[in-house]
């Protein structure tokens, strides 16, 4: 039997197992992630959040996509993360520590949000040439610890999400896979976002792909440095700082607890 709490940031879902009051289970993570996160056999979820200890920083987050494969970083799984510690009395700091596969990141609360420093973007070298895409789209790759590839069009509601979403996922100019992200600009304070997650599918938010739009759209004059992010699921406020450093804020919310018989 294991014990797990489902939690979203703003529509991105989870489930949480805690290895600091007891133990995690042993053996195929990977197979339990994909059971649990089925939503017609299993609790339903966007991926698998795992509470540990870490030698690097007080605590330690590792995430799991329905897929089973390891994800380096999820920005909504870590604001679910901080609430969870939080809302447990593990950390009562109003800033703390979290180890990822992205590196050690500071999350702290702030008027009942949980803000994240999400670390340093990474842009691909000046002199690279942009990936050829089908369909004569024009897409910018960036890194915030995991891949993402942020495509500015007109019209986000006209995109055929659930057929370019896996065949950008899969191109050939992504070894790895990568998170793929359409975008329309509403103003120079706010953009309109659909996801395709690698590993997921479609999601309702996507807070490292928040991320990456925000800091495509000021490298590029499109938007300001901080701007609000309307996702399906709900909003984030993200600040791309001189030192290029990225910030993102938004809720982190409990949806229940329950018993796993595996």
């Amino acid at each position: 039997m294991i014990n797990f709490t489902k939690m979203h940031g703003i529509g991105n879902d989870f489930v949480i197992l805690d290895g600091i009051s007891e133990q995690l289970p042993p053996g195929n993570l990977a197979g339990l992630s994909q059971r649990m996160c089925d939503r017609h056999r299993g609790v339903g979820a966007d991926g698998l959040i795992l509470v540990e200890r870490s030698n690097r920083a007080p605590w330690r987050m590792r995430m799991l996509n329905p897929d089973g494969s390891e994800s380096e970083m999820c920005g909504n799984g870590l604001r679910c993360f901080a609430q969870y510690i939080l809302d447990r009395g593990y950390e009562t700091a109003p800033e703390f520590d979290v180890e990822t596969g992205a590196g050690v990141l500071a999350a702290s609360t702030m008027n009942g949000l949980i803000k994240v420093n999400m670390g340093r973007y990474v842009l691909p070298p000046k002199d690279t040439t942009l990936p050829v895409l089908p369909h004569g789209l024009y897409g910018f790759p960036v890194s915030m610890g995991n891949p993402h590839l942020v495509i500015f069009v007109p019209d986000v509601a006209a995109v055929p999400l659930e057929s370019w979403g896996p065949e950008l996922e899969h191109h050939s100019a992504f070894p790895e896979r990568t998170n793929v992200h359409f975008v329309q600009v509403l103003d120079r304070g706010a953009v309109r976002q659909r996801t395709w997650e690698r590993g997921a599918g479609i999601t309702l938010a996507c807070g490292t792909g928040a991320c990456s739009v925000a800091v495509t759209g000021f490298v590029t004059g499109k938007t300001e440095s901080k701007v609000k992010v309307h996702l399906p699921g709900g909003d984030l406020v993200i600040e791309v700082q001189e030192d290029e450093f990225v910030m993102m804020s938004g809720p982190a919310n409990t949806v229940f607890a329950g018993v796993w018989p595996d």
